[in-house]
């Protein structure tokens, strides 16, 4: 099926649920062995619609997958991401960030995305740095609303601090995913956070 190509709105509700469920499969059992088959079975599609749906098979599947996996790392985050507008709500999306991870743990969109599908599906590692790109610019947006407040000094780089609080994020996740443990994650947001409210007392 071509990109392009128009769904009907049965159509289009069967091609999520085919995604979905091979999305739950790769977060329970792991890319490497998870099969069409498995997908199939999970979904009560037949081959003929799946392949439908995805004609180049399981790299297409894949890549879709990729998409939606990283739409929900960002969908979690909402309304708080979008949000950012003052201390309170940097304190809701942290607890809103801990949360989440703490919740799914191995089973996180972004363990899946990162160390999966970024690994070995073809264009994956594309939609991984669009997802990472989205998600800095919601937060140096909230950092440029604040200097706008006089709450961030204006001598920061919003686009910098944004960036490093995101990678504190992912290391924080990393060891979270290695350990079991949730402090790391914990303490990277709070003390990227604390560093942003201490550039606005240096101003």
């Amino acid at each position: 099926m071509s990109p392009t190509t128009k769904l009907t709105p049965k159509g289009a509700a069967t091609r999520q649920r085919i995604i979905e469920g091979a999305a739950a499969e790769i977060r329970e059992r792991g890319v490497a062995v998870t099969t069409l088959d498995d997908v199939r079975a999970r979904t009560g599609t037949s081959k003929s619609q799946l392949f439908h749906y995805f004609p180049d098979g399981k790299d297409r599947l894949l890549l879709a997958v990729a998409r939606y996996e990283a739409d929900q790392v960002l969908a979690v985050q909402q309304p708080q991401l979008g949000g950012l507008t003052s201390w309170a709500a940097w304190r809701r999306w942290r607890d809103t960030v801990v949360s989440h991870y703490r919740g799914r743990g191995q089973h996180c969109p972004l363990n899946v995305l990162i160390s999966q599908l970024g690994r070995v599906t073809p264009g994956a590692q594309a939609v991984v740095s669009e997802m990472l790109r989205r998600w800095q610019d919601e937060i140096a947006a909230g950092v440029r609303h604040l200097q706008g407040t006089g709450e961030i000094g204006p001598q920061l780089d919003a686009e910098r601090g944004a960036a490093a609080l995101l990678a504190g994020i992912q290391g924080g996740v990393v060891v979270m995913l290695s350990t079991g443990r949730i402090d790391h994650l914990e303490a990277a947001l709070d003390v990227g956070i604390e560093n942003l409210k201490a550039s606005g007392n240096r101003a």
